[in-house]
């Protein structure tokens, strides 16, 4: 089978030989992968004061980071500080054909692999931004309304994004939206379902109608959405925490409604203990667990979680070495 093959037998549940697998560094790779980068019309800005770093996005927020701190930093200043700018608010232009020029000629060559599209964020991801996390919590509370329009407004450079993403040939797109903390969801699910599901759904719908497979990243605990998620049209749920979930349970759903995962082996409570065996078992439980729809991964960033390579390749072996015959 082609590696675009054995990614969809897994989103398909159609008995693949194997997982699929979407390693760097010369490793198994049955993806490939294109990102947008940022609208033409955008020009980055990027300033130092002090022991502080300070630049732009094409969305028009602010952030600041210490020098010698993260590499992302916090909103400092959000595109959004009033309800009375909304109707000014300028977001980026993905309408835009030579948006997708480098996605264009990543995806015209000629590979047998499933073409996998980053077109960014998702609705919440830059919709809280623009207003600043704390304070769009409390706008859904107090200005439902307004958090309505502003979903609608940032859906709208989605729309354009997933249209443009299929002209390019994608087999899927590439979403990122954490929903959740440690323990739970950052809002309620009828929170989810008045401000999100509608949309969610709408944009997923126009993905499939292209042909599209939707991954959706997320950080956190989402057991309470799942099942909504699905409904709107998810398709892999990228995970890099699968421990955190009743992994069986979660494969039981999957299998049930025919979605996939797409995990690194746990990157908080597996791949950090630098437990060689440990790390083999896990690995083994989880290709155990989702036999037939998993998609394993490496995490980009082995420093920024304390890992060293070599309990990476660890992880990676077993995965590659899987037989599902």
């Amino acid at each position: 089978m082609t590696s675009r093959e054995i990614i969809l037998g897994n989103l398909n549940h159609t008995n693949p030989p194997r997982p699929g697998l979407t390693f760097d560094g010369n490793r198994i790779n049955d993806a490939l992968f294109s990102f947008l980068p940022a609208c033409s019309s955008y020009t980055p800005k990027r300033w130092k004061e002090g022991s502080k770093e300070f630049y732009d996005d094409e969305w028009g927020n602010i952030w600041m980071r210490m020098i010698d701190g993260s590499f992302k930093g916090e909103i400092h200043k959000p595109a959004l500080t009033s309800w009375d700018d909304l109707d000014d608010l300028r977001l980026p232009d993905y309408a835009e054909p030579s948006c997708y020029e480098h996605m264009m000629e990543t995806f015209s060559q000629s590979t047998d692999k499933f073409k996998l599209a980053g077109i960014g964020g998702w609705i919440f991801d830059n919709a809280r931004y623009l207003r600043k996390m704390e304070v769009y919590f409390l706008d859904l509370a107090m200005y439902p309304d307004e958090i309505k329009r502003l979903n609608s407004m940032v859906a709208q450079v989605y729309e354009d994004k997933i249209r443009g993403a299929a002209k390019t040939g994608a087999d899927g797109i590439v979403i990122g939206e954490d929903l959740g903390t440690q323990e739970g969801l950052l809002f309620s699910p009828a929170m989810f379902r008045e401000f999100f599901k509608e949309t969610y759904t709408r944009l997923m719908g126009i993905a499939h109608e292209h042909g599209m497979k939707v991954f959706m990243h997320s950080c956190g605990m989402n057991w309470e959405l799942i099942d909504d998620l699905i409904d709107c049209g998810v398709d892999c749920f990228q995970f890099d925490q699968p421990a955190l979930y009743d992994m069986p349970a979660l494969a039981d759903k999957f299998r049930a409604s025919k979605v996939a995962l797409w995990a690194p082996t746990d990157i908080q409570t597996v791949l950090p203990t630098g437990n060689r065996a440990f790390i083999e078992c896990e690995t083994h439980r989880m290709l155990d667990t989702f036999k037939g729809c998993l998609i394993g991964k490496n995490y980009p960033d082995l420093p920024g979680i304390g890992v060293d390579p070599e309990w990476d390749r660890w992880a990676y072996d077993i995965m590659a070495a899987t037989d599902w015959k």
